[in-house]
């Protein structure tokens, strides 16, 4: 492509998987061409993400606030045409993103393709097979901009230094330390908490074990399992993002949902085990850079409808557990082999 854009608006709000996932894209692209800048246009929480990105600075949208509703665009679009970019991809290709395009009239831009005909193909059983991945999907919308991107040897940050106050969520110096994220967006994509406790039980005999979450009900249920075992802690409310990022990137290892804390454990480089119901890997939402068998998904002999839908927000009633499936026993079996 001639007339190569030397600076790239990045446009993606949300969601905070969606986001993280667009790291490991963003740390290859910026360091295979060292000399591209690239703007992130996200939501101020994300931003402690993107902060040892070369080249990388992030915009904050606030779309509750300043940048809500068509005006709120449109005056997002006045402060970030000031930036100076020359060309925009568009990482989320929704309503928002297209009424800020309409803004940037002239310039050049590329909006990531979804794929929506395979997806649909996927989850109404017409063709069970490997989609393309999210962070695919980026990378080719930079590829389209005329900076392709090889994700095939990605490089990712030191684990930080822990403060004091992070120290004390290790309960045991000489063990190794697994996240437990066991919540996620919908119920069919959770691991059924009775068989959760059973997994903490198990793992916290052998490792120290942090539990990640949010929301007043969540944290209740963390505090709760936190003082049932030994070597277990419960960071839910306690740390702010920040703070959570340094926890996770000295994980020896992640276990999560098809869930936000999946792909920041992977954007770090951790190994990530995945646990999963209605949804299924296949759709290309599998965490970055793990091998195939992290992925353990729900009996499809017993859920032949699998993947029932791409986010888990529709599904028969019967398979709201379907995670539960997959055994206590294969859980811990597969993080003792991993680690």
């Amino acid at each position: 492509m001639s007339n190569k854009p030397n600076h790239i608006l990045a446009i993606r709000f949300s969601a905070m998987g969606d986001v993280a996932m667009t790291v490991p894209v963003l740390r290859a692209l910026t360091a295979q061409h060292p000399e591209l800048k690239v703007t992130v246009v996200t939501r101020g929480l994300f931003k402690p993400f993107f902060q040892d990105l070369e080249n990388v600075s992030v915009y904050e949208a606030d779309l509750k606030g300043n940048h809500k509703g068509v005006l709120g665009l449109y005056k997002l679009s006045k402060e970030l045409k000031a930036l100076g970019f020359d060309a925009v991809a568009d990482l989320h290709n929704v309503l928002r993103s297209k009424i800020l395009k309409f803004f940037f009239f002239g310039n050049n831009v590329v909006q990531l393709k979804k794929g929506r005909a395979e997806k649909k193909a996927l989850t109404s059983g017409q063709a069970f097979r490997q989609l393309k991945t999210t962070l695919q999907r980026y990378a080719e919308v930079f590829e389209a901009l005329g900076y392709p991107v090889d994700l095939s040897q990605p490089t990712f940050p030191k684990p930080k230094p822990f403060s004091e106050e992070l120290n004390a969520f290790i309960s045991k110096k000489n063990l190794k330390t697994i996240g437990i994220a066991p919540f996620a967006a919908h119920q069919s994509k959770m691991y059924p908490l009775e068989q959760m406790e059973n997994v903490i039980k198990k793992l916290s005999e052998n490792y120290n074990i942090i539990l990640f979450g949010g929301g007043n009900k969540e944290i209740e249920i963390l505090n709760q399992l936190e003082t049932k075992f030994d070597n277990v802690k419960s960071v839910a409310g306690k740390l702010n993002l920040e703070d959570e990022l340094v926890l996770i990137s000295n994980l020896d290892l992640m276990l999560a949902m098809d869930s936000g804390n999946a792909h920041i454990a992977a954007m770090l480089g951790k190994k990530v085990i995945t646990i999963w119901g209605v949804t299924h890997p296949f759709a290309g939402f599998a965490p970055f850079n793990q091998l195939k068998d992290y992925s353990l998904t729900a009996d499809r002999k017993k859920f032949p409808l699998i993947p029932t839908s791409i986010y888990g927000n529709t599904y028969p009633e019967d398979y709201k557990n379907a995670a539960g499936s997959v055994t206590v026993k294969t859980i811990v079996s597969k993080i003792s082999e991993v680690l």
